[in-house]
């Protein structure tokens, strides 16, 4: 059975989050009937009861950061999940600072309900079911405890970041998908989210099979994201597909 990636949501920046512009969430991945879920940002609990998702097939939740848009749900998630406790049957992957210390989103009566809980860190590898992920770096991202992923060698992940040059390094070639979180259209200073130009550099380079572009801002919506996706895939030969809300992509 091949695997299914469920885009909950595509907002990138306060803007278009928390305006509801468009919706966040983060993805899932489907495989044998079963989910991993990344980055349940604000509304993901609701967003998977409207798609009709069970929240008990879902095995394993993965955390990028601890950023409000990325881990706002994982407490609901990890309630429902569990059935309130009644069950044992889901595992955490995530920075330790999303766990532990002044700053965790993980509330500390939940992490008694899981099967594992991981701490990520650069080039870490962690396994649970038939579940394989691999933080690949350590992203610059405001100071924040930040991990791009490769999920059972098959989807990277590249989360919010800053460009460096060891991306290049660090990522792997011609994965079957890669997720970008391109906030921008144009590189801001200051600011550690990627623009469509980094994703043009690492699309170059790194050639996956096929990439998706998602998070966006203001700036992303008003350039247009099917056109930024078809100017990229023209320039880089891959194809790139613009994320939607709720949209469904197969893995080939």
């Amino acid at each position: 059975m091949k695997s299914k990636v469920i885009f909950l949501g595509t907002a990138g920046g306060r803007v278009v989050t928390f305006n509801l512009i468009r919706r966040s969430g983060g993805f899932l991945v489907e495989k044998e009937g079963s989910y991993l879920h990344v980055d349940p940002g604000p509304g993901a609990f609701v967003y998977l009861r409207q798609l009709g998702i069970n929240y008990r097939l879902i095995d394993l939740i993965v955390l990028s950061h601890l950023h409000l848009d990325h881990s706002a749900d994982v407490n609901s998630l990890l309630e429902a999940s569990t059935n309130g406790g009644k069950f044992r049957n889901v595992s955490l992957f995530a920075p330790r600072s999303a766990i532990v210390g002044p700053d965790r989103v993980v509330y500390p009566y939940l992490r008694k309900r899981l099967v594992k809980e991981e701490f990520l860190s650069e080039g870490s590898e962690h396994t649970y079911k038939h579940w394989k992920v691999k933080a690949l770096i350590r992203h610059r991202h405001h100071g924040v405890e930040t991990y791009g992923l490769l999920i059972n060698d098959e989807i990277a992940y590249v989360s919010c970041a800053g460009f460096e040059e060891r991306m290049l390094e660090l990522y792997p070639r011609n994965v079957k998908l890669m997720i970008l979180n391109t906030t921008f259209y144009s590189r801001r200073k200051g600011i550690d989210h990627l623009s469509a130009q980094d994703a043009l550099i690492l699309l170059k380079e790194l050639k996956p099979k096929r990439a998706v572009i998602t998070h966006f801002s203001m700036e992303m919506i008003q350039k247009n994201p099917k056109r930024v996706a078809e100017e990229l895939s023209r320039k880089t030969g891959v194809e790139v597909i613009p994320a939607s809300d709720n949209m469904i992509l197969e893995l080939k």
